[in-house]
């Protein structure tokens, strides 16, 4: 039976790049590395499919509220459900790590809607400095940074939450960054091992491996670098560029999914006057995840 980890991350801080990094670990000899291809077996939490195969119910049929009350049962079951011998892999075998972007929360009644310590072990937490999750959520969006702020800075925020038509996920809670960011550090059901998306760009095979080992598996650092060099992102660019990426199929306003990848962008791309509404909003959790506020000094004069 597989372990459950979940890959837990606010919107654009770095969570599919984990997932290429992982990909590229579980490559066989003789196979390319595809951006396309992701582990099946992994998947994410919201995935509308697997819900409906493994409840055997028509989440179209469903209120939001009706779903969300079979979700931790759901995740229950998912992670006691057997995969086939030829999904695994000799580096990855007997873990899952299952992309979520919902924000850790309970049901009316308590229940954490992820199911609790019976659905995962643990949790891997990517974070990201929010001056420049506003430039990518903005541009991947496909909307200005100044709307972007205000989406990260909602408390009601939520994905695939729309009713003119069926979304491929459930519906999941966002909540703003700072509350998504302490839903997970602070819930007491699962142990976290969080990391900042700046220290997987600045040192990946140190940061990469420290996260695998919280879930249990010890790999050569030779092998950890050549995931990191087959999965660098100018490799994600270049792929996306030649033959687009699934997951970012379907925007209404397409942009590039893996953009710039840096870390302090927001220098150039954010005014004084943007950075300053983020750090008014955000600034207790960014010193905690010792992201230090700069009050607009470093930033430019226009976005």
């Amino acid at each position: 039976m597989s372990r459950t980890f979940w890959l837990a991350s606010y919107p654009k801080s770095g969570n599919t790049w984990f997932r290429m990094l992982l990909n590229a670990l579980a490559l066989k000899d003789g196979e390319s590395f595809d951006i396309n291809a992701l582990r099946r077996r992994d998947g994410i939490a919201s995935g509308r499919a697997p819900f409906d195969h493994l409840t055997l119910v028509e989440s179209g049929l469903l209120t939001f509220e009706e779903a969300d009350r079979l979700r931790p049962a759901f995740y229950r079951a998912q992670a006691h459900e057997n995969w086939d011998e030829d999904e695994d892999d000799d580096s990855l075998s007997g873990v899952r790590f299952v992309k979520v972007h919902d924000a850790y929360t309970r049901l009316p009644d308590g229940e954490p809607l992820l199911g609790g310590r019976e659905a995962a072990e643990g949790a891997i937490v990517i974070v990201r400095d929010p001056r420049d999750l506003a430039a990518s959520v903005a541009n991947h969006n496909g909307v200005s940074i100044d709307r972007a702020i205000g989406q990260i800075g909602n408390a009601k925020a939520a994905l695939a939450s729309g009713t003119k038509q069926q979304d491929l996920q459930l519906r999941h809670s966002l909540l703003d960054w700072s509350s998504h960011v302490a839903s997970w550090l602070d819930q007491p059901d699962l142990p976290v091992h969080w990391m900042r998306y700046e220290d997987m760009r600045r040192d990946p095979v140190r940061h990469f491996a420290e996260a695998l080992a919280f879930a249990g598996l010890t790999l050569p650092e030779a092998e950890l670098a050549r995931a990191v060099a087959t999965a660098d992102f100018d490799a994600l660019r270049s792929q996306e560029a030649e033959k687009g990426f699934v997951e970012a199929a379907g925007k209404t306003n397409p942009r590039p999914f893996f953009r710039r990848g840096r870390a302090g962008g927001w220098r150039d791309e954010l005014s004084a006057e943007q950075v300053a509404r983020i750090e008014a909003k955000h600034a207790d959790m960014m010193r905690r995840l010792g992201y230090e506020p700069v009050g607009g000094n470093e930033a430019g004069e226009s976005s």
